[in-house]
């Protein structure tokens, strides 16, 4: 995967934001994008309270290859130089066709279509592939996860076991 942005959009407030793949060597700058996340947006994201990313989780956040894919979103305010991260997405194969897809837009970024264009792009690269199912796990109770899914994608399968929703979809 290149190092070079993928795209870049202009927001309706007319902030700039670059797309492009989240690097091996850039655990600091994901802890700094983790860390003002609200317990609420954490655990949506991860199931979990998970107060810091352990060492496990950055390694597997940061891993890439062509079945497993991070994208992030930064500001880009600066041309050349390397904005705050504010959203990431996550593509991880389970077998030949299918993967998991994970996303969490920073706070102070939701409803602004970052999470969107973020999983717009990543869902395609990950189609450009070969993977065409895709699943997500999220709280029976996260509106926006389901507002994405419901304008990207077509629900094949939907299981609910305690609080915890598991969809199973394909891009439209």
């Amino acid at each position: 995967m290149h190092d070079e942005p993928l795209f870049h959009i202009t927001l309706p407030n007319q902030r700039r934001l670059r797309f492009r793949p989240l690097r091996t060597t850039e655990s600091g700058a994901l802890n700094d994008f983790y860390a003002p996340l609200t317990p609420l947006t954490r655990y949506r994201r991860f199931l979990s309270p998970m107060p810091v990313l352990s060492d496990a989780v950055l390694e597997h956040l940061t891993r890439q290859s062509d079945r497993h894919v991070s994208l992030v979103a930064e500001e880009d305010d600066t041309p050349g130089a390397a904005g705050a991260i504010v959203a990431l997405g996550t593509f991880g194969a389970t077998n030949d066709d299918s993967g998991e897809v994970g996303l969490v837009v920073r706070d102070d970024w939701q409803r602004q279509g970052v999470g969107i264009a973020l999983a717009t792009h990543l869902l395609r690269t990950a189609e450009a592939r070969g993977f065409h199912r895709f699943f997500a796990h999220m709280l029976s109770d996260n509106p926006a996860i389901r507002a994405l899914l419901e304008r990207l994608g077509r629900v094949l399968t939907v299981r609910s076991r305690a609080g915890v929703v598991e969809v199973q979809f394909v891009l439209r």
